[in-house]
């Protein structure tokens, strides 16, 4: 790949600065696709790139940050991919030669690629060959228009920021590519990286400049950069946003002055910087300030460049699966595991709840799972609940832990939170929308799902969080997932569990099981991606009950087991109804799985206890 020395030599260089803060100010509303402007409005887009050749700029990005299929499909645009990125390339080269004609100056026209607008595995669902197919579909309209070089920018992580790189390399080899991160308050990029660790990796996996971009605003850019600085050979990038933006009247307004930025400018290039602009906010005022600021710098009074790399984050593996809980040593061992489940209290008062674990303990049990507000329901916090039944029932517990109210940040201080107390069984859920409950207009978070969540789970367990970084000693956690084997879509549920193996899950428990046809064809289906599953087992207590499981919550239910609870006469007879048939379809299961989770439905403790007692070691009391 040609080095950017090729073009540019070592001198310093200025970029031009916000296109969308221009176009906003020249009343484009910010629900428009601004890339689409490519195609709509081209001389809209020609004015504002001659505007930055006028201020001084070097180097025109193109108008192409969001013009990939992701972010141009929430338009409607997916189909124009190749064909707005050439318009942009063609508009920017349009104002160079204009440039050239008018003035003989010279500039470049750098092709712009953003960060895909959506979460990429292990956290999302986006896989990271998709990723970089959408790119190199991006990469190959712009360098088929003719651009000089690639910058790929705003990448939140490293992950993305590798897949656009890889697929400029296989696309475009003849581009030069610049990279740049966005990083956070404390410097760090958005998953968690340091910039010296970011700089490290993008100059082994061949970027032929690196650099910072975004973030909040000059100073922590130059105390990224900086941090960068000696952690690589390769030229500099730092283009930042023109500090965060406040709202005055209903608009974003960003407040640095160009005479802030010029003072940036100096103090990146004394910091080894080579390429300098603007991101948000920043105008042709502020570039045109920064062309000044240069203009007085001597080029040659330059840091010394190291080029050492940092010593990067190792892994702290966690302990085998038997040492971590009794339910990982039970799940090691093939040994059968009961579980009863428990549901949090709606109040503050969970004596019930734990005098109820108390009975299933003395009983056998060997463990009690502890749902996650389930149906979206407003409950003590489930990580409360097990802890205090863990200290006053003396039996262990499996954490449910949904990604509905939660983000990155929470979800990782939860996890660090719940291994420090002393819970080590962690059941990885998405977790129901927040309609199903009794506050429908709350909001979802879903930062994640339970496939993310199982990858930042196993990542702890590795002693790293979801930047690499080390957290000093593994969280020890015994990772669990659900399955739904009687879900209308079993291809895709087949499809999610195997991702959550792949991601790290160690055992599974399936939802309540009436029609052992399909756990014995679910069973079948995951031959190639097994794990210890665990059945789920609940005791009907009502017709209605029966109705509700099936038409609310699309279990599968036989129309054998609705004709047995409308047959029973009384309310009485309808619970003993229930636990027969759960005694019956336990007794069928277990020669196909490696343990129940019975439920207590409305805290029915001692109805889940009958139920299990067949495969309890202790006979229910007289």
């Amino acid at each position: 790949m040609p080095s950017f020395a090729d073009i540019f030599a070592s001198r310093p260089v200025l970029a031009d600065g916000a296109m969308g803060t221009v176009l906003y100010a020249r009343g484009v509303t910010i629900n428009r696709c601004y890339d689409e402007l490519n195609l709509t409005d081209p001389s809209l887009i020609l004015a504002v790139h001659e505007e930055y050749l006028q201020a001084g700029a070097e180097i025109l990005e193109t108008n192409t940050f969001g013009a990939n299929r992701f972010r141009l499909g929430r338009h409607g645009l997916a189909g124009k991919v190749a064909e707005i990125n050439a318009a942009g390339v063609r508009i920017a080269r349009q104002a160079v030669e204009h440039l050239k004609d008018k003035q003989a100056g010279e500039a470049w026209v750098a092709g712009a690629l953003g960060p895909l607008g959506v979460r990429l595995e292990p956290l999302g669902k986006t896989g990271l060959d998709e990723a970089r197919e959408a790119f190199a579909e991006q990469i190959r309209a712009l360098a088929e228009a003719g651009v000089d070089f690639l910058v790929i920018e705003t990448m939140p992580a490293l992950n993305e920021a590798h897949e656009a790189l890889k697929a400029a390399q296989e696309t475009a080899p003849e581009l030069p590519v610049l990279v740049m991160v966005t990083v956070d308050d404390e410097t760090n990029c958005l998953d968690g990286a340091s910039p010296a660790q970011a700089a490290a990796l993008l100059t082994e996996w061949g970027a032929g400049a690196i650099g910072v971009n975004c973030s909040t605003g000059p100073a922590t850019v130059l105390t990224a950069i900086e941090a960068m600085r000696p952690a690589t050979t390769l030229p500099l990038a730092a283009l930042p946003n023109a500090g965060m933006p406040r709202a005055i009247e209903g608009r974003n307004i960003y407040l640095c002055s160009p005479e802030y930025m010029a003072s940036f400018a100096r103090k990146a290039i004394s910091a080894g910087v080579q390429f300098v602009g603007g991101c948000c906010g920043t105008t042709p005022n502020h570039i045109r300030a920064m062309r000044s600021a240069m203009r007085a710098i001597d080029a040659q009074a330059r840091v010394e460049v190291t080029g050492k790399a940092p010593e990067l984050t190792t892994e702290t593996p966690p302990a085998p699966l038997g040492v971590r809980s009794r339910i990982g040593a039970l799940i090691e061992s093939g040994s059968f595991v009961t579980l009863v489940e428990i549901v949090p209290p709606r109040g503050i008062n969970c004596v019930k709840e734990i005098e109820g674990a108390r009975l299933l303990s003395g009983l056998g049990v060997h463990a009690i799972n502890v749902p996650d507000s389930p149906r979206a329901s407003a409950r003590m916090s489930a990580q409360s609940l097990c802890i205090q039944i863990q200290q006053h029932a003396d039996v262990e517990t499996v954490l449910h832990y949904t990604c509905r109210d939660r983000n990155l940040l929470s979800i990782q201080s939860d996890l660090l939170g719940a291994s420090s107390i002393g819970l080590h069984n962690i059941l990885c859920l998405t977790g129901d929308p927040p309609k199903l409950g009794n506050y429908p207009d709350a909001t979802a978070v879903f930062d994640v799902d339970s496939i993310g969540l199982v990858n930042i789970v196993r990542r702890l367990n590795y002693g790293l969080d979801i930047g690499s970084n080390s957290i000093g000693a593994s969280t020890n956690f015994t990772i669990g997932v659900a399955a739904n084997p009687g879900v209308p879509d079993i291809e895709q549920e087949l499809r999610r569990f195997a991702y959550k193996v792949e991601a790290g899950a160690e055992y599974a428990i399936t939802q309540p099981v009436f029609d052992l046809r399909l756990l014995e064809n679910f069973l079948k289906r995951i031959e190639e991606h097994r794990i210890p599953v665990i059945a789920g087992i609940w005791p009907l207590t009502s017709l209605r009950n029966a109705e509700f499981m099936k038409n609310d919550l699309r279990v599968s239910m036989p129309e054998e087991i609705m004709l047995r609870m409308a047959q029973a006469d009384s309310p009485d007879a309808a619970r003993q109804e229930g636990i027969l048939i759960a005694q019956e379809m336990l007794e069928a299961v277990r020669p196909f799985v490696q343990g129940v989770q019975v439920s207590a439905p409305f805290g029915r403790y001692t109805a889940a206890a009958e139920v299990i007692a067949s495969v309890l070691p202790q006979t229910l009391p007289e």
